[in-house]
């Protein structure tokens, strides 16, 4: 028995789309992580880039559980003294609400050059309109799939 190791030429992408609204974040980025990784595959090869394009909409209607909503995000300008915050609520209610799950999203994968690759494969939109029509994406209900996904 020989371990299937793929080529570029054996990964096969899809697009697939996902509707964020009432969806609990850390389910969510997890299950998007997986998808852009292409772990759902049987030919997962850990050094490629076989996963999906992932389309995420309505990502200002995202949900969170607890006090997750009054937590921060920090990051550091470079500078002497120059670190910042953000809370997830000034995020989401700020010009670019999709950038609350771009970055869970990003957490969850490796920090190397293989993910910053992958990253590229996921689209963010705040609303409802995407212009991906033509790639004509599945529908992953990501409600469906487990309770705990959703938050009333």
């Amino acid at each position: 028995m020989k371990t299937f190791s793929a080529t570029p030429a054996d990964i096969e992408k899809k697009w697939i789309i996902i509707d964020a609204e009432g969806v609990v974040l850390g389910r969510l980025a997890s299950i998007v992580a997986m998808r852009l990784r292409g772990k759902h595959k049987p030919s997962f090869t850990p050094h490629m880039d076989c996963g999906d394009n992932v389309i995420v909409i309505n990502a200002e209607k995202i949900q969170m559980t607890g006090k997750k909503r009054d937590e921060n995000f920090y990051w550091h300008t470079g500078h002497p003294g120059g670190i910042k915050s953000r809370t997830k609520q000034e995020i989401l209610d700020g010009a670019h609400p999709e950038r609350v799950v771009t970055m869970a999203v990003k957490r969850m994968l490796p920090g190397n050059r293989l993910s910053r690759q992958i990253m590229t494969n996921l689209r963010v939109y705040a609303g409802e309109a995407h212009p991906h029509e033509a790639q004509s994406p599945e529908v992953l209900d990501v409600k469906s799939m487990n309770k705990k996904n959703t938050r009333s």
